[in-house]
């Protein structure tokens, strides 16, 4: 059976404002521990009004506090925005405060746009210098030597488990190299999925984490009574998307009943290449969409993204898929 987790964009809404947002990412956390799914991931993202993770590692620890053994973590910290060792301080702290239960997934990218960018300190040449900060951030979380003068406290000797996220060959090629977990975001990027797990597979070399690769595929699920109800409920996404390339990054809206109505034909083509590998209908149409995914790709995990405006049908979404992976316990 391949493990099912969930990523959660914690989507402030035209209902609910940024606490409720992460209230509700918390919630489905409990509800998600309870059906069975293995980890819940937040990503970082800054200056966008309809996400409310940008402090990652805080929403990490606000929904780890609220759950028991599920696996809570950054899918992910977006390195390049970031000092390693303050990384470090961070996920170790969490570690120490939830053993066994933190990960900690690691990207290249920004995160935001090249202003916000500037108010981070950074500059787009940091991303440069990923692998090395990728390695810094590892010695950080390892047990510190005799000699070592410049330790993260209380991070050192955690060894959190870190994983590469990626939606191109270069995270393929990095994570193989390191013998670390590899993440490929097909829920936004689906077209280099294939090549890069390709990649990942046949490069990787085990290292002290990990023995042999584990690919964890993304992937946009959402499920309801029926495929009208659930295609419906995929347009708020359907949306958020059209609205990214309009550079209108506002709150996350309601489902829509005629989508075509709200974008362009152009607009469209763009959505719909993104949202490619969309898995959206019944429990019925859920299951043989995600037995297709996994014949295809051999991926050891998926991680699901369900984003549904109604936070109670989100949560029904989540329990349907459960149930058409059988997971739930």
């Amino acid at each position: 059976m391949t493990t099912l987790s969930i990523l959660d964009l914690v989507r402030v809404t035209e209902d609910t404002d940024a606490r409720g947002a992460l209230d509700n990412a918390r919630d489905v956390a409990v509800h998600a521990e309870a059906w069975g799914y293995r980890r819940i991931w937040v990503a970082e993202h800054h200056n966008m009004p309809g996400i409310a993770s940008a402090a990652t590692s805080v929403v990490v620890g606000h929904i780890a506090a609220g759950t028991k053994t599920i696996r809570v973590g950054a899918g992910g910290i977006m390195l390049p925005n970031h000092a390693p060792y303050v990384i470090a301080e961070q996920f170790g702290t969490l570690a120490r405060l939830f053993p066994g239960r933190i990960d900690l997934g690691l990207g290249r990218a920004p995160g935001t746009d090249q202003l916000t960018l500037r108010a981070l300190r950074r500059t787009p040449e940091s991303a440069e210098n990923f692998p090395q900060d990728v390695l810094e951030l590892q010695a950080f979380l390892a047990p510190a030597g005799p000699n070592q003068r410049i330790r993260a406290i209380p991070a050192a000797g955690t060894e959190v488990p870190l994983w590469i996220l990626g939606s191109s060959n270069f995270g393929a090629m990095l994570a193989a190299e390191l013998g670390l977990p590899y993440a490929f975001a097909s829920h936004f990027a689906p077209e280099l999925l294939i090549p890069a797990l390709q990649i990942y597979r046949s490069r990787f070399k085990p290292s002290e984490q990990l023995e042999r690769p584990h690919a964890m595929v993304g992937v946009n699920v959402i499920a309801a009574g029926s495929d009208d109800e659930a295609r419906r409920l995929a347009t708020t996404q359907q949306m958020s998307f059209t609205n990214i390339f309009r550079g209108a990054r506002g709150l996350s809206q309601p489902p829509i009943d005629d989508i075509e109505s709200y974008w362009s034909p152009a607009e469209k083509t763009q959505a719909m290449s993104m949202l490619a590998r969309s898995i959206v209908g019944s429990p019925d149409t859920v299951r043989a969409g995600i037995d297709a995914l996994i014949a295809e790709t051999g991926a050891d995990e998926l991680m699901i993204v369900s984003d549904v405006y109604d936070h109670a049908k989100r949560l029904r979404s989540f329990e349907l898929i459960a149930g058409a992976a059988g997971i739930v316990r």
